[in-house]
C-alpha cells in the first residue's frame, strides 16, 4: 500500500485506457505519454496494461507500507527517496517506510510512476483509468488528494532495469509533429494548409488530457467551420472559427462539429502532451504509408528501450 502524504496538483490513476466505450460518449482516457507510460511498467516488470499514475508539472510525495520497486519516467521531474535523489528511467527498490517524492517538471509536462505489482484500483467499463470530467475510474473518478491509500498488487522479484539513454525522449526544444491530412482539408483553403504546415504554434495554459489548444497563423477555412457532427479520432486537428487549432486528446469528447484538418500520427502524440504552455511546435505533413512506418520504427524503439542490469 501507498499512503499519499501530498498530491500534487494534478495526480491520476491511469492504466491503457477503456476501450470499445467511445459510442457512449465515455473517451479511452489512459496515459497521454503512451511510450513514458510504457517504459515505467517494463522497468518495474509489470505489464504494459498495469495501472500507474499520471503526475502533471509536479508530482505527489507518498510513504511505502511495504518493500517493492517503482520507475519513473516522462517529464523530468526530481525524484527523491528519504530526501536522496534516485535515478529517473530507471528501477528504484524501496524499503517498507520510504517516503517518495516529485518536484516540479523541469522539462516536460506529465511524469509516471509504476509500481511493481500494478495498482490495485477497480475496474470501471474494464478499465483502471481515471476520467476526471466524467468522475470515472482511478480513485473515486477523481485526482489523488492527501491521505488517499492505494493497494498494490503483489510483486514479483524485484530486478533492476534501466532505459536506454539514446531512448530517452528530449521534451526540450520546439518539436515536430507528424500529421496526415484529413478528414475535412477539402474545407481548408491553400493558404491555411501552407499556415498549419509552415507556420510555429504556441501551447495555451488553457490545454489540458481532453486537448492542447494552440495559437499561432490563421487556418483559413475555405466554406465555413462547422460540419455535421463526426467522430473525432486520437490526435485530430479541430479548427474552429478563429482558425487557431486544437489538438484533441486522450480524454476527447466522442464527436464534434468542427472541421478537422488533420490527424496527428498516433506515435507523435506524445510530444503534443508533454509541449508546456509556452513551448511551441511545429507540424509536418505526411502520407498514411509513412506514418505506418514511423509507427512502426516507434514499437521496435519501445521493444529495445528497456535493458537488465547486471547486479
Amino acid at each position: 500500500m501507498i499512503r499519499v502524504l501530498d498530491p500534487g496538483p494534478q495526480t491520476t490513476v491511469q492504466d491503457l485506457g477503456r476501450t470499445g466505450q467511445m459510442r457512449y460518449g465515455i473517451p479511452p482516457s489512459g496515459p497521454v505519454d503512451r511510450f513514458a507510460f510504457v517504459l515505467a511498467n517494463r522497468l518495474v516488470g509489470n505489464p504494459d496494461t498495469a495501472a500507474a499514475l499520471e503526475c502533471t508539472l509536479m508530482g505527489p510525495r507518498f510513504e511505502t507500507t511495504d518493500a517493492g520497486a517503482i520507475a519513473v519516467t516522462g517529464a523530468e521531474m526530481p525524484v527523491t527517496v528519504n530526501g536522496q535523489s534516485a535515478a529517473g528511467w530507471a528501477t528504484i527498490p524501496l524499503k517498507a517506510g520510504d517516503v517518495v517524492k516529485l518536484g516540479p517538471a523541469r522539462t516536460g509536462v506529465r511524469s509516471y510512476v509504476a509500481f511493481a505489482g500494478g495498482l490495485d484500483v477497480p475496474l470501471v467499463l474494464g478499465s483502471r483509468s481515471t476520467y476526471l470530467r466524467g468522475r470515472v475510474g482511478g480513485v473515486d473518478g477523481r485526482a489523488l488528494r492527501k491521505a488517499d491509500e492505494l493497494r498494490v498488487f503483489a510483486p514479483g522479484p524485484v530486478r533492476r532495469r534501466r532505459v536506454e539513454p539514446q531512448t530517452i525522449p528530449d521534451y526540450t526544444g520546439e518539436p515536430t509533429v507528424r500529421a496526415v491530412l484529413g478528414p475535412q482539408a477539402d474545407r481548408f483553403t491553400a493558404e491555411g494548409l501552407d499556415a498549419l504546415f509552415g507556420g510555429r504554434y504556441e501551447v495555451q495554459p488553457q490545454s489540458d488530457r481532453m486537448g492542447s489548444r494552440l495559437r499561432g497563423p490563421r487556418i483559413a477555412h475555405a466554406r465555413g467551420h462547422d460540419i455535421v457532427s463526426d467522430g473525432i479520432a486520437l490526435g485530430s486537428i479541430q479548427v474552429p472559427g478563429d482558425g487557431q487549432p486544437i489538438v484533441l486528446l486522450v480524454d476527447r469528447q466522442s464527436t464534434g462539429g468542427y472541421t478537422k484538418v488533420a490527424t496527428i500520427c498516433s506515435c507523435d502524440i506524445w510530444r503534443v502532451g508533454q509541449a508546456r504552455p509556452g513551448q511551441s511546435l511545429r507540424f509536418r505533413r505526411i502520407d498514411v504509408d509513412e506514418a505506418h512506418r514511423l509507427l512502426r520504427e516507434a514499437d521496435r524503439a519501445l521493444e529495445a528501450a528497456v535493458r537488465e542490469e547486471s547486479a
